[in-house]
């Protein structure tokens, strides 16, 4: 019986120690260009977002490492060591870091959602209670996630 090699590992960067994957992963040829896709729809989106405040950028970049992880190792390492939007995609991966601006930002559209449901979209208490059930959760791991790599 053989395995396969785990390719969905991150490419080495800033003292990783961990070896990157040696060959592309192994799926249909339609579903990797499906990911490929994907992955690269998710860039744009994560773009977008470092210039629109109500949009995120990090979960996108996450999502389309994802992506390229099971489709392109190329693009993968790309999007990983990228000077730019690699970094958060790194501190994620090594330290669970999830930066101050992105937490108050992410905790303030949360707050107006909620405000929005309970003011404008609904009389009663029974839909607001359900949209604070679900993102109270949330809000609890944004918090408790660092907001800088330790040193």
């Amino acid at each position: 019986m053989t395995t396969q090699p785990d390719t969905t590992a991150p490419c080495p960067q800033a003292g990783l120690d961990e070896a990157p994957p040696t060959q592309d992963p192994v799926v249909c040829a339609p579903l990797r260009f499906g990911l490929m896709v994907f992955g690269c729809i998710n860039i744009g989106l994560g773009i977008i977002g470092m210039f629109l405040p109500v949009m995120p950028t990090t979960i996108f970049l996450l999502i389309a490492l994802w992506a390229f992880s099971k489709s392109s190792l190329r693009l993968h390492r790309w999007l990983f060591d990228h000077p730019r939007l690699g970094r958060p995609l790194r501190d994620w991966h090594t330290h669970g870091v999830i930066p101050l601006c992105a937490k108050v930002s992410a905790l303030t559209m949360m707050g107006v959602s909620w405000l929005s449901v309970t003011l404008i979209a609904t009389q009663g208490w029974l839909l607001p209670g359900i949209v604070a059930t679900c993102l109270m959760p949330v809000a609890g791991f944004i918090l408790t996630r660092p907001s800088r790599a330790s040193a």
